[in-house]
């Protein structure tokens, strides 16, 4: 069965089969080569979630708050 791509995949996804990487590299089971796929695989799927989360973070901290702490709408995110 081909892999989704990892670009492909929502935050969800990727964290819930980076759980099942960790999980399989930490019971020792699997050959060598196959654990460094895992890894690699694992990396990428680490690499997925952080940019995910950077986005979401970048969303929040555009919102923009009246004075009663209700959102007024949202402003760009600066750049880096």
């Amino acid at each position: 069965m081909a892999q989704t791509p990892v670009t492909e995949l929502s935050f969800e996804q990727a964290m819930a089969e980076l759980e099942q990487v960790v999980g399989r590299l930490e019971r020792g089971d699997v050959a060598l080569d196959e654990s460094i796929t895992l890894y690699e695989r694992g990396a990428a799927l680490k690499k997925r979630c952080e940019a995910k989360l950077k986005e979401a973070e970048e969303k929040v901290a555009a919102i923009t708050l009246d004075a009663e702490g209700a959102p007024t709408g949202t402003v760009p995110a600066e750049g880096p």
